[in-house]
């Protein structure tokens, strides 16, 4: 049996950039993947995902977001893949509303460069918007987008590089903790020994860890991609990214809506969808089809800031959420299993942070802690006792 120093679950976008911390710190890594390089089946596809750092969650994220950002250009650097656009972000809500009110104190606790504009101050510089009169935007420079399935494909590649074992459409099986200390991986191919062991399963969190009982709730979220009619006064150049900012709005409680930019062409539509409007569902029963009054439902909900949204639908696809009761990842040691490290339950928000989580999991891997601050995400606080 062939043993590493560590052996990851689920090399996706968590798991490839522990992978490739790890390898860079000469440590001997296994990454056993299920599916195949920048797969669609789990939580890291659909072409963009949103980078920001005036975070409305919680201000407690920024230190991770500020951090997450160097990775995110060292591995765009590193792997000669593009990655990372910082076309700028707009949060938008009524006064009281989080997406703004919460955005607006990340900004200012953290000293976060931003401006704030009334809804007629949005409307003359991003035209293809039409906020409700007393609605307010903080508008972020330094936000954009990143690419997941790029990012998945270069921490794989970069960490192989740099000495990694990486096998795709190899899934696990089985794993153990051994009595010595160590653990054992049970796969498809084989079976392989390691000093320790990162856990990063997405979606496949109840299967791989059913001891723990974490609370998950596997939801089924869908984006979709528009064509705006376009005209003289809002023309197709006023969609893509060179002139116009991810966006993030909720007013009067009309459900969070979040999109990008025309990112890839006329042709490419306008990407958005809603934020946790998920149905629950497995990775194994998920209905990857999309359904007319879903589409009308997305639809009236957009016209409602994109008043010229109103040509056909271009595509739209299915995704994967792992949501956690208070929203907040599942990220430290397996309880009682100090050699067995987790990450999991990143709830529809984390994947702008996945070359931190990366250097969070190949810290507790490797030295049992990490100076990143991490508590609010300790998995002991979700465990549910047996029965």
């Amino acid at each position: 049996m062939e043993h590493y120093d560590v052996i990851v679950i689920g090399v996706g976008s968590m798991g490839g950039a522990a992978a490739n911390v790890l390898a860079e710190r000469g440590v001997k890594v296994l990454g056993l993947e299920t599916f195949w390089p920048g797969h669609d089946q789990g939580s890291a596809h659909g072409g963009t995902r949103i980078v920001r750092q005036a975070y409305f969650e919680s201000p407690d994220y920024v230190p991770l977001l500020r951090r997450a950002y160097e990775g995110w250009h060292k591995l765009e650097r590193e792997s000669g893949r593009e990655i990372v656009n910082l076309c700028g972000g707009i949060y938008i809500g009524d006064r009281d509303n989080l997406v703004f009110k919460g955005s607006m104190e990340a900004a200012q606790l953290h000293g976060i460069e931003h401006e704030v504009l009334d809804a007629t101050e949005v409307k003359r510089r991003f035209p293809t918007m039409n906020p409700t009169d007393d609605a307010f935007a903080l508008y972020e420079p330094n936000a954009g987008y990143v690419r997941p399935e790029e990012t998945t494909m270069a921490n794989a590649e970069v960490a192989a590089r740099k000495g990694a074992t990486i096998r795709f459409g190899e899934p696990v099986t089985h794993w153990s903790a051994t009595p010595g200390g160590g653990v054992e991986v049970v796969t498809s191919q084989g079976q392989y020994g390691a000093d320790k062991l990162i856990i990063t399963p997405g979606a496949w969190a109840p299967q791989l860890l059913p001891e723990l009982r974490f609370p998950l709730s596997i939801e089924r979220m869908v984006f979709y991609w528009f064509t705006p009619e376009f005209s003289d006064a809002v023309p197709y150049e006023l969609y893509e990214d060179k002139r116009h900012p991810i966006y993030i709005e909720e007013t009067h409680g009309n459900q969070q809506i979040y999109g990008f930019p025309m990112t890839d062409g006329r042709e490419g539509g306008f990407k958005l969808g809603f934020f946790r409007l998920g149905t629950p569902t497995t990775p194994q029963t998920i209905d990857r089809n999309v359904y007319d009054a879903e589409v009308e439902q997305m639809r009236r909900r957009a016209l409602e800031l994109f008043p010229y949204l109103t040509g056909g639908l271009v595509q739209a696809k299915t995704c994967l959420y792992s949501v956690t009761p208070d929203e907040h990842f599942i990220l430290g040691p397996y309880p009682d299993k100090p050699q067995v490290v987790l990450g999991c339950g990143f709830s529809g928000h984390g994947f702008k942070f996945v070359p931190v989580i990366g250097e969070v999991l190949a810290d507790l891997a490797t030295t049992g802690t990490t100076e990143h601050p991490i508590s609010l995400f300790d998995p002991k606080r979700l465990v549910l006792s047996p029965g």
